[in-house]
């Protein structure tokens, strides 16, 4: 046997493993230090509550209270339940997983009425150590895509002592305003449509009446070779009817543009930011061969990432939502940053 296929089979046989603790985990009484996992029907129902910086926080956790703790991070449009089948291999491999709601998702929701609905970049990253701080975790592993890939990245590049190791899809997703400001070529720019109608008052009152609507067809466009079906739709979609969800969304796109004002609080790390910072920390990048999404190419953002890194093509029709779509494959990514 190559060396590869040594690896491939080492792989299998570790998520293969940790399948078949999850499911002898989710039966077993009373095991001390340990969370059971929910099914992806029950999963929202246990959801617990802390207030962590600006917000009361919606989460989810399972696996092993004393483990090293994992932090799965979702995108739009959408939520916790793309880690359903990601957490019972975590939990089942020894770990202490959360899996959080964004600002704007679920039951996650603002502490004071007059805090800004502001959707920019810092400000969701440092929610995420808000939440840390709350549930007393020094250091995690990140993982996550989209909204969440970006805000893990931003962890990790700002706060590397709070990251053990980070696992991004599509990669090194930063920005900053000025960037955003630049066009793109044709094609490009009609896979942002949605940034642009988002910019409009007619977009943000077209998402406001039709957000199930537009969720769904981001799904289909994003992950086109994915068949999901309506009650797999339907439990995320409930995420959607958080009252701040859209102000959120609305001005995460238009701050990207540069259309909405940040707060001035958050301009050190913006300014931070806009400088393209390397991230160190042990890095695995991923991407499903059919991300319809609007994403970088690999070799654009190996350069970002100068400490242990690794890239991961998942084939077979993986669109967007890759943690949904392959979760064995986005769980072992973390297994394998953990186990070397």
């Amino acid at each position: 046997m190559t060396p590869e296929t040594i690896d491939r089979t080492r792989r299998r046989l570790l998520i293969t493993a940790a399948g078949t603790l999850a499911a002898i985990e989710l039966c077993r009484p009373g095991r001390a230090k340990a969370r059971t996992v929910p099914e992806a029907d029950t999963f929202a129902r246990q959801v617990r509550q802390v207030d962590a910086g600006l917000l009361n926080v919606g989460y989810v956790e399972a696996g092993v209270s004393t483990g090293p703790a994992v932090i799965l991070l979702h995108g739009w449009p959408y939520d916790i339940h793309s880690f359903v089948e990601v957490v019972p291999i975590l939990a089942a491999a020894g770990y202490r997983v959360i899996v959080p709601y964004l600002r704007g998702y679920g039951t996650t929701r603002f502490l004071a009425a007059e805090t800004v609905r502001n959707g920019q970049q810092s400000a969701l990253a440092l929610d995420v150590i808000a939440l840390m701080d709350a549930l007393h975790i020094q250091k995690a592993v990140l993982a996550g895509f989209d909204w969440g890939a970006r805000t893990a990245d931003i962890v990790a590049a700002l706060w590397p002592e709070r990251c053990t190791a980070l696992v991004s899809v599509s990669g090194y997703l930063i920005g900053n305003q000025e960037a955003g400001k630049a066009p793109l070529p044709p094609r490009a720019e009609l896979s942002w449509w949605y940034q642009f109608y988002f910019a409009t008052s007619r977009g943000r009152a077209g998402y406001e009446a039709s957000r199930k609507d537009f969720a769904r067809l981001i799904w289909q466009t994003a992950s086109p070779k994915w068949n999901f079906d309506d009650a797999t739709f339907e439990r995320t979609a409930q995420a959607f009817d958080n009252p701040d969800h859209v102000s959120i969304v609305i001005h995460n796109y238009r701050w990207r543009l540069d259309l909405a004002d940040g707060e001035r609080r958050y301009d050190p790390l913006e300014r931070q930011l806009a400088q393209a910072p390397v991230i160190r920390v042990p890095t695995i990048t991923m991407e499903g061969d059919a991300n319809g999404a609007p994403h970088p190419e690999p070799a654009a953002y190996a350069k970002h990432f100068a400490g242990r890194y690794e890239h991961r093509l998942i084939k077979g029709g993986i669109g967007h939502n890759l943690p949904q779509e392959a979760p064995r494959d986005f769980a072992q990514a973390v297994i394998d940053l953990m186990a070397t």
